[in-house]
């Protein structure tokens, strides 16, 4: 099972955002048969089944056992990660781009930005994992509390230079065997821990 999986099929993602089958892949973090969900969630074994072959169809749960119960066969399934992002590739013409907006300084952007990451990211990890290869990244989160508006300006205005002077410094366009990534750098106020 894996941590987390990127939905970017429209179908996949209309099954994984269903109320029903949105909790059948909560109660599959462990392995169980349809009967024994459907006593967990409060439906039919049938209805529970034919939830199950939709999420199955789509790739978001497995078979990982069965059993022989007199002339029955029982599956176990399994959800395919403990938790699922529904990219903006699934929306197809309508997803989030970053190239539609001309503001760079607009919470439009930065989303937009986000989405592309994750749109990106997602397909490449899920070509990487089909050839069982690790996707090379970087990610760097942290929290910094500014004095002052001022103060928040002399960091932007420090961190793009010092950015700058790295992609120089590193950045080598006729390498031959060379390989670009993309850097992404953004900053928003933290929202309230007590937040839910």
């Amino acid at each position: 099972m894996l941590d987390l999986d990127v939905i970017d099929n429209p179908a996949a993602a209309v099954a994984a955002l269903d109320p029903i089958k949105a909790r059948l892949l909560a109660e599959l973090s462990e392995p169980a048969s349809a009967a024994s969900l459907a006593a967990r969630v409060g439906l039919t074994r049938q209805k529970v089944n034919y939830h199950l072959r939709v999420l199955e169809d789509h790739g978001l749960v497995r078979a990982v056992e069965q059993r022989q119960w007199g002339g029955l066969i029982e599956r176990l399934m399994a959800a395919t990660a403990a938790s699922y992002v529904v990219s903006p590739a699934a929306l197809g013409p309508i997803g989030a781009d970053p190239a539609r907006s001309n503001d760079r300084l607009s919470a439009s952007y930065l989303i937009a930005l986000a989405a592309r990451i994750l749109r990106e990211v997602g397909a490449l990890w899920r070509a990487a994992r089909q050839k069982d290869k690790r996707l090379a990244t970087l990610s760097i989160d942290s929290t910094i509390r500014f004095r002052s508006p001022a103060e928040r300006a002399a960091f932007a205005a420090d961190l793009t230079n010092a950015v700058a002077a790295l992609a120089t410094r590193y950045h080598d366009e006729s390498a031959p065997a060379g390989r670009p990534h993309r850097l992404i750098v953004a900053a928003y106020p933290a929202p309230d821990e007590a937040q839910p």
